[in-house]
């Protein structure tokens, strides 16, 4: 008997969120590993967009890039998989209210969009590995792009690194229940994906301050005449 596929995102939609609120609170009192690299893609991210764009955020945790008042000055929906995340963010943004920012429990493995949009620019920092089906996940960021919109993404890949981190380190990770399922991907995958639903792929970067970056920031566009929605 084949599996209905409704039934298994939904499991797995159940286990992730799960697993998220089990780490919430570490994932917001943890420290960036490399601030300057983190600095590096949040400004770049800003050149990009100017002022005043209207952004989605997908796997935003507890806020971290949406919550800088510096970084972004338009609408900006921020959403994550786990409720305890986004009632963590929930609290931040208590203590630096910013009317055009809310934070929203969303699935971004769901294949349907009920989010509000179009929006001028979808981000994707530090998710896109973490879910079930890259190019479901890509396809639903163009849809709800405008006509000219950025699709941003910074992604690690374990196909970049040390074979023993996807060979043995993640699952073991994964046996201890301490790593949720994971993408080994490399920066052709995240290149292919965006192609494959119709962005530009205009360039990818390496933003990491030290050592070898692991972490490619792909920077891809919604053609002017393509189609909103669907």
């Amino acid at each position: 008997m084949s599996k209905n596929p409704s039934a298994t995102h939904t499991s797995s939609a159940s286990f992730k969120a799960r697993f998220w609120d089990r780490f919430a609170s570490g994932y917001a009192g943890g420290t960036i590993g490399d601030w300057a690299g983190y600095e590096r893609s949040l400004a770049r991210t800003r050149e990009l967009l100017g002022p005043g764009a209207s952004v989605l955020e997908i796997g935003c945790g507890t806020g971290s890039t949406a919550l800088p008042p510096v970084v972004f000055t338009g609408p900006y929906l921020a959403t994550d998989i786990a409720p305890q995340m986004i009632a963590l963010a929930h609290q931040r943004l208590a203590l630096s209210p910013r009317p055009a920012l809310r934070f929203q429990v969303d699935d971004s493995d769901a294949t349907a969009s009920d989010l509000d949009g179009p929006f001028d620019a979808v981000l994707a920092f530090n998710v896109l590995h973490l879910l079930d089906d890259l190019d479901a996940a890509t396809a639903r960021c163009a849809r709800v792009l405008k006509p000219g919109g950025w699709f941003i993404s910074k992604t690690p890949c374990l196909r970049e690194m040390n074979p023993l981190i996807p060979g043995l380190a993640v699952p073991l990770m994964r046996a201890l229940r301490r790593a949720p399922p994971v993408l080994n991907l490399r920066e052709g995958d995240l290149v292919a994906a965006c192609k494959r639903q119709g962005l530009e792929v205009l360039g990818v970067e390496r933003h990491a301050s030290r050592g070898r970056d692991v972490r490619p920031f792909v920077v891809a566009r919604k053609p002017a005449g393509a189609a909103t929605g669907g």
